[in-house]
């Protein structure tokens, strides 16, 4: 399928990227996590259940150790095109093959892609194949263990520093995310 997508008149002349995107919320609603303390003593945390959140769409470049991230209040079609449009914007050179899952925002008529991308679908229920949940694991463990947010303004504010920092660390993007069979695609 990828040597079919870099026969196409869109890719001529373009060297291509791989990239992963998938989406993910961040909320004051807080998740338990492992900790350490002391021989002998019980961890105390706090923990919040107010369901506020703020979504991010995120695409990750394995071969590169790039990461684009994009936060929004919604998910839908009409914020996953303006995504779309931002990582195409920042690789306008590059034909882009963005891999991602099977949402229905992925697959509306009303999805506008960008003339140097192509969509390719992961088989139904497998996040297991796409790295960009790994990069979500690494922010959530990394930025917000057993912690309580005051406001949803906290919660945005770790959040873009966490991404932030993560996408500064190429090489660690490249160590979370080239997995081997990533890296034979397009060697």
């Amino acid at each position: 399928m990828v040597a079919e997508l870099l026969k196409s008149p869109a890719a001529k002349g373009k060297k291509p990227r791989l990239m992963f995107q998938d989406e993910a919320r961040f909320g004051r609603m807080s998740r338990p996590r492992r900790c350490w303390a002391p021989a002998g003593t019980r961890p105390m945390m706090q923990n919040g259940y107010e369901r506020e959140f703020t979504y991010v769409y995120g695409a990750v470049s394995p071969m590169e150790g790039t990461l684009d991230y994009r936060l929004c209040a919604k998910m839908n079609t009409e914020e996953m095109g303006i995504f779309l449009q931002q990582v195409s914007q920042q690789y306008p050179d590059e034909y882009l093959l963005m891999v991602l899952d099977g949402a229905s925002s992925h697959k509306a008529k009303a999805l506008e892609v960008p003339l140097n991308m192509a969509l390719i679908a992961l088989p139904g229920y497998s996040p297991q194949l796409n790295p960009q949940e790994n990069v979500w694991d690494e922010i959530r463990e990394k930025n917000f263990p057993n912690r309580v947010y005051d406001s949803m303004t906290a919660v945005r504010d770790q959040l873009v520093k966490g991404l932030a920092e993560f996408a500064a660390a190429t090489a660690a993007v490249t160590s979370l995310t080239a997995w081997p069979w990533i890296r034979k695609i397009l060697s």
